[in-house]
């Protein structure tokens, strides 16, 4: 049975060669590509690809952004020049079944991950398998015993803060996803784009999001977010984060 592919990177010269390496096998068929993660959201909903080759840094929308979607829609194998164990770790959280570094695997070896992804094995190169294996030592470390590899990736020993603030404001994974991409300073529109939902149902997870926090303004919602509420210097924290506008939901 044939593997049909869709290829995600911003290098067209990358796209290209990933196309001619799996085309000339009968074994697999590149049915789309994309430059970017919005693009390639659209394009694997519409194919519905068996596998989904994901770069991490795209422009528009990055690979991490868009691989919780994608990975619904099809198996997500990462092919990306990123090795850093923390961007690995991150992707393999958010759905990634496997994660091939660019340097470390050879035309067969990519064939292999591809087929290996499709019927739901992982398949990783050496710095991808060194984090992983990073990931169950450290556990192991904490916790007196060997957990499976699936369960040591899915919790995190030590929370992030959005973690820590959506626990501590009783926020759904949702809201705070919203309230991390406010803080950051995104539009309702760039966050709508982001997380791909209406601008509507942005606002209305803001106005949950402000009530919860207690904030009536942007302003006042981010400085609860980041800890800078009530503390001085907090007005230039606020100042570095660009213009975020001062209405409820704007």
């Amino acid at each position: 049975m044939t593997v049909t592919v869709l290829v995600a990177d911003d290098n067209p010269v990358v796209r290209a060669g990933l196309r001619t390496l799996l085309d000339t096998d009968a074994a697999f068929r590149v049915v789309a590509e994309a430059p970017d993660g919005r693009t390639a959201v659209t394009l694997a909903e519409y194919h519905r690809p068996d596998v989904v080759l994901l770069d991490v840094r795209m422009p528009v929308i990055d690979g991490l952004t868009a691989l919780p979607h994608l990975a619904r829609l099809a198996p997500v194998l990462m092919l990306t020049y990123s090795g850093e164990h923390e961007i690995v770790r991150e992707a393999l959280r958010l759905g990634a079944g496997g994660y091939l570094v660019h340097g470390e695997f050879t035309p067969e070896a990519l064939r292999t991950a591809v087929h290996d992804v499709s019927a739901g094995r992982a398949h990783f190169t050496p710095t991808a398998a060194n984090a992983v294996l990073g990931v169950v030592r450290g556990a192991t470390a904490h916790g007196g015993t060997r957990p499976s590899v699936s369960t040591s990736l899915r919790s995190d020993a030590s929370p992030s803060q959005v973690q820590r603030n959506v626990a501590r404001y009783g926020l759904s994974v949702r809201e705070g996803e919203v309230m991390d991409l406010i803080a950051s300073g995104l539009s309702n529109r760039q966050i709508a784009d982001t997380c791909f939902i209406s601008e509507k149902t942005v606002k209305n997870h803001i106005n949950r999001i402000f009530a919860k926090l207690h904030a009536r303004t942007r302003s006042e919602a981010i400085a609860g977010w980041l800890g800078t509420r009530g503390t001085p210097g907090a007005r230039g924290t606020l100042g570095a984060l660009g213009t975020l506008g001062t209405g409820r939901t704007s």
